[in-house]
């Protein structure tokens, strides 16, 4: 569990899953070459991909902040006993992850927020877990804050038919709808100001709704990226997308790329760690601490 403190917010990262995704980097990003892979394994090997099998690693977790006195959670993972037909890695998976949210000093009831950046499968799972056959809201005190536009797009009430067919299946009947029908849901639009130090900006594009967390406190900035970014490899090479991208769109990626700077083993860990710094001192760490950039130094 990683904690540091960018001025009044303090930043804990709770994991649920780090590993295998079991897609090679040539189906996950169509768009790279495998001599970029190549290129950049020295730093992208072992903690993102693995040379050896060709699959790329990723790590799923979720951003707990205390801000402006409130309990925070930016994405809520896969969730356990899930039904992922298409999404095989992350179908009826059961982890600690309540646990871990609990060892950082959390219970369910004690979250005031839920952000959910996109209504992806692996974003969204932990809105709810399974009780007496019925998903109900894991944290019943919580706002949900979600993109109106995913919310629009995957509600099945609208008709709407997704781009990407089925690959989101069963996820806004048991991840989104439970928490919508208990009346915890708050859909924003163009932009949301959380406290004085959190803003929700949209950036479609992986999704209609996509958007990041930007962080601004004292002399100190970062953004939580979402799925803006799936790979480090992807600040190097800003027009590589996912094959997941449903409108895929690299102008906000370019962006956070130029503003961040390159990727260098201070600002990407072991397991993974997607949030981006935008400015932010480095400096020197005890190996496998919390660095100033809010990375761990490799350890």
């Amino acid at each position: 569990m990683n904690e540091i403190v960018l001025g009044d917010v303090s930043i804990t990262r709770v994991m649920e899953y780090f590993g295998s995704v079991e897609l090679s980097p040539s189906t996950f990003f169509p768009d790279s070459s495998d001599d970029a892979w190549r290129r950049n394994e020295d730093w992208l090997a072992p903690d993102f991909w693995d040379p050896a099998a060709d699959v790329c690693v990723s790590a799923i977790q979720t951003w707990l902040l205390r801000s402006a006195g409130r309990t925070i959670l930016v994405d809520t993972g896969v969730g356990n006993h899930k039904q992922r037909p298409h999404a095989k890695v992350w179908d009826h998976l059961d982890t600690d992850f309540l646990g871990n949210l609990s060892r950082a000093g959390v219970s369910p009831e004690d979250v005031d927020l839920v952000i959910n950046t996109h209504l992806h499968n692996d974003h969204v799972g932990w809105n709810t877990y399974l009780d007496d056959g019925s998903w109900v809201p894991t944290f019943p005190n919580a706002t949900y804050l979600m993109p109106r536009r995913d919310f629009e797009y995957w509600d099945p009430d609208n008709g709407h038919v997704p781009r990407r067919g089925r690959g989101n299946e069963n996820v806004f009947e048991d991840s989104v709808a439970p928490v919508r029908d208990a009346g915890l849901v708050e859909l924003w639009d163009d932009g949301f100001d959380i406290d004085g130090a959190l803003r929700l900006e949209p950036t479609p594009g992986h999704t209609p709704g996509s958007s990041i967390v930007a962080l601004e406190s004292g002399t100190d900035r970062a953004l939580f990226v979402g799925d803006m970014l799936h790979t480090p490899l992807q600040f190097l090479e800003p027009e590589v997308n996912s094959c997941f991208c449903v409108d895929p769109d690299s102008r906000g990626r370019r962006a956070v790329a130029s503003s961040a700077g390159p990727p260098t083993p201070t600002r990407w860990c072991s397991p993974p760690i997607w949030a981006a710094t935008v400015a932010r001192n480095c400096a020197a760490t005890e190996k496998g601490s919390p660095s100033r950039s809010g990375r761990r130094s490799p350890g």
